[in-house]
């Protein structure tokens, strides 16, 4: 991607930025997406990807945009360099995002890219495009702790000018728990992904995980991958991919969308990446109705999450 056509995407947000609006939530199949997405629903669908394309599946705030970099970054055999030619959501774009006109969609993107293409959703398993099962594709899925999905997910919700008005912490909880949000249910979401993972061939990450021990990771995300690189270059992604090294990184901090859309003021798009932080804001009642709450939902698997205390 030039250096041209990387300044077009910015400025193409720029130039949009006086329509774009908290767009409502239209439910697609049951599951709620902003409308944008739901009104080209059937392109999405369609999409028919090659089978050398990568998928990265999360709910939204659960390491995508960590996880997107590690790869592009063992694909690249960890040349930093070849990680800056454009902004993430230009190298590795967003299937169902579409937007106001003159920003190029995920698919958009997409068209203008030769495989392998790395490709980011947050889509839930069942309204992944049927092409990435029949083609076999590599796919990679992260999942993170409820209750910092969540909070993350508020503070995002709070800066995204795209995503609906979120509204107080506790009615938001309230929310998340109802499935409300954009991409629905987290509780549907990891479920998903988890019941299908053998037999669709998918990797399930923990967020958890890659924080204690992101070396260990990102050599299971090299096998899975069929790639090899060498220690050191290892070493070196895991050194690129901190939180430290992603959020002063102009090509992964997301610095490229303008402030009328992703406001950082409000709050930084990477704003802590920490395990645990939600103890910051949950009340003890809130944390005892949303765990009373988890309980009744997740009883029927046994998903490893870590607890959380």
């Amino acid at each position: 991607m030039s250096e041209k056509e990387e300044l077009t995407y910015s400025e193409a947000i720029e130039k949009a930025a006086s329509s774009i609006g908290r767009f409502p939530l239209v439910p697609v199949r049951g599951v709620p997406l902003m409308s944008h997405i739901a009104n080209n629903w059937d392109s999405v669908w369609a999409f028919k990807p090659d089978p050398s394309d990568i998928l990265i599946a999360t709910y939204p705030k659960a390491g995508t945009t960590w996880t997107q970099e590690i790869i592009d970054l063992l694909l690249h055999n960890g040349d930093a360099e070849a990680c800056k030619r454009a902004p993430t959501p230009v190298r590795s774009p967003f299937l169902e995002i579409a937007s106001p006109p003159p920003i190029p969609s995920g698919l958009d993107l997409l068209k203008k890219m030769n495989p392998p293409r790395l490709i980011k959703t947050h889509l839930p398993f069942q309204l992944v495009p049927p092409g990435f099962w029949e083609n076999k594709c590599k796919v990679i899925y992260v999942a993170r702790n409820a209750k910092d999905n969540l909070v993350s997910y508020y503070f995002f919700d709070q800066m995204n000018k795209t995503q609906p008005e979120p509204g107080p912490f506790d009615g938001y909880i309230h929310k998340f728990m109802r499935g409300e949000l954009g991409w629905g249910s987290w509780y549907d979401h990891v479920k998903g992904y988890w019941l299908e993972r053998e037999k669709k061939n998918i990797l399930y990450l923990f967020y958890e995980d890659m924080k204690e021990n992101p070396q260990r990771e990102v050599e299971r995300i090299m096998r899975y991958l069929d790639v090899s690189v060498s220690d050191e270059a290892v070493r070196q992604i895991v050194e690129l991919t901190s939180f430290k090294n992603m959020k002063e990184n102009p090509m992964a901090n997301y610095s490229c969308i303008p402030s009328p859309v992703f406001d950082q003021s409000i709050s930084p798009f990477m704003r802590k990446g920490e395990v645990g932080d939600w103890t910051n804001h949950f009340t003890a009642e809130q944390s005892k109705v949303f765990d009373e709450d988890y309980d009744k939902q997740m009883r029927d698997l046994d998903i490893p999450f870590r607890v959380m205390l």
